[in-house]
């Protein structure tokens, strides 16, 4: 059995500090997993592959 991943919200933000540059990332609420399976996902990616999450 298979199925897509679909995020269904943004559930926090923060900014990652690599040596000079600070990278924003999001906490993606997928379709199917719990709070506690949430990911951080690069802020720009989700974004451009899920505007709708940000309106």
């Amino acid at each position: 059995m298979s199925y897509v991943e679909k995020p269904i919200g943004i559930l926090d933000r923060k900014n990652q500090v690599l040596r000079n540059r600070t990278i924003p990332l999001v906490k993606i609420l997928s379709q199917h997993h719990t709070s506690d399976e949430a990911t951080w996902e690069r802020e720009d990616e989700v974004r451009n592959n899920y505007p709708e999450l940000f309106d």
